[in-house]
C-alpha cells in the first residue's frame, strides 16, 4: 500500500511539473514568433517612409489616401497629421475604425495595421510631431494642422525576405493582437 502511494505522488508530481515545462517552452516559442512578427514589422515600417490610411466615408464606401506618418511608438500607436478640413476627419469623427498600409520597400512584405483613429488638436502634441517640410501645406498651423492618432487593435505582417509567411492554405498572415 504505501508503494502505491509513493507511485501516486510520484505521479501527481510528474504530472504537475512536465505539463507546466511543455507549457513555458510553448510560451517562449510564441514570445519568440511574436517578437519577431514585431521586429519585421518595425522594419518594414520604416523602410516604407509612407502608408495608406484607410477610412469609411458616409456611404460606407472605403477611402484611401497617401499619408506620412511619424515612426510607431513603443505600442505600435501610429501619428498622422492631416488638414482640419479634410475628408478623412469627417470620416473618422463618423467610423473611428480605420486602417494602415505600409508596402515593403522592395515590394516583398506588408503590414496591415487595424486600430481606432483619434482626432487630436493639442498644441503641445501639435509641436512635438510637425515636420517642417509641412509648412507650405499648413500655412495656419494652429488651426488647419490635425493630429490622427491611431491605437492598434492588431496588426499582420507578411514578409518572405524576413522569414514571415502566411498560412499556405488560407494566405492568412501572422497576427498580433494588442490590449
Amino acid at each position: 500500500m504505501k508503494s502505491a502511494k509513493k507511485l501516486i505522488i510520484v505521479l501527481f508530481v510528474v504530472y504537475l511539473f512536465i505539463p507546466n515545462a511543455g507549457f513555458s517552452q510553448s510560451i517562449e516559442a510564441k514570445d519568440t514568433a511574436q517578437n519577431q512578427v514585431l521586429l519585421a514589422a518595425r522594419e518594414i515600417i520604416k523602410a516604407a517612409k509612407t502608408c495608406a490610411l484607410i477610412t469609411i466615408d458616409e456611404d460606407g464606401n472605403t477611402r484611401v489616401r497617401t499619408m506620412d506618418p511619424f515612426q510607431p511608438e513603443e505600442n505600435f500607436t501610429i501619428w498622422l497629421g492631416t488638414n482640419a478640413n479634410s475628408r478623412k476627419v469627417v470620416q473618422i469623427k463618423n467610423h473611428p475604425q480605420v486602417s494602415l498600409y505600409y508596402l515593403d520597400s522592395d515590394a516583398s512584405g506588408y503590414v496591415v495595421i487595424q486600430g481606432t483613429a483619434e482626432l487630436i488638436n493639442d498644441s503641445k502634441e501639435k509641436d512635438k510631431r510637425w515636420k517642417k517640410e509641412w509648412e507650405a501645406f499648413y500655412p495656419n498651423k494652429t488651426d488647419n494642422y490635425l493630429l490622427i492618432k491611431i491605437t492598434p487593435q492588431w496588426l499582420e505582417v507578411s514578409s518572405t525576405t524576413r522569414g514571415i509567411y502566411s498560412d499556405p492554405q488560407t494566405w492568412q498572415p501572422p497576427r498580433i493582437e494588442f490590449d
